[in-house]
């Protein structure tokens, strides 16, 4: 499944409405993957996860990027990426455009690791869903 959600020419503030709109009211969230990716269901797990302790519901979609033409054209940075509202939760990861069908590891507070840091879902979550932390 694929689809332009996050193209880089829009303001956030236009995704944003875009993402809720067609995910009926509710925060899309996408985890970008190419198959054989060994990350990307952690990543789903971790979604999962931090929509359940907040409470909230969210549209949750998986996007298999199957080759480089689509990594360019989805700005997919690597696999797993997850993007709430059409944003990627890194923080800086819109500088980046290093888009390549490729795994992609995450510099946490941490160290590195092969998801997101949950911190970071958790903050992009409660500003789609607009809930106060």
């Amino acid at each position: 499944m694929e689809h332009d959600c996050c193209a880089p020419a829009q303001p956030a503030g236009r995704r944003r409405a875009e993402s809720i709109e067609a995910s009926g009211g509710v925060p899309l969230v996408e985890i970008l993957y190419f198959d054989g990716c060994p990350n990307h269901e952690g990543a789903l797990a971790l979604v999962k996860k931090v929509v359940d302790e907040l409470g909230i519901e969210a549209d949750i979609r998986l996007v298999d990027v199957p080759n480089q033409e689509s990594a360019s054209r989805l700005r997919f940075l690597g696999s797993p990426t997850v993007r709430i509202g059409g944003q990627d939760v890194e923080p800086g990861a819109e500088e980046r455009t290093d888009f390549a069908l490729s795994c992609r590891v995450f510099r946490t507070d941490r160290g590195f690791a092969g998801q997101p840091d949950e911190r970071w879902v958790r903050d992009a979550l409660l500003r789609e869903a607009e809930v106060p932390a």
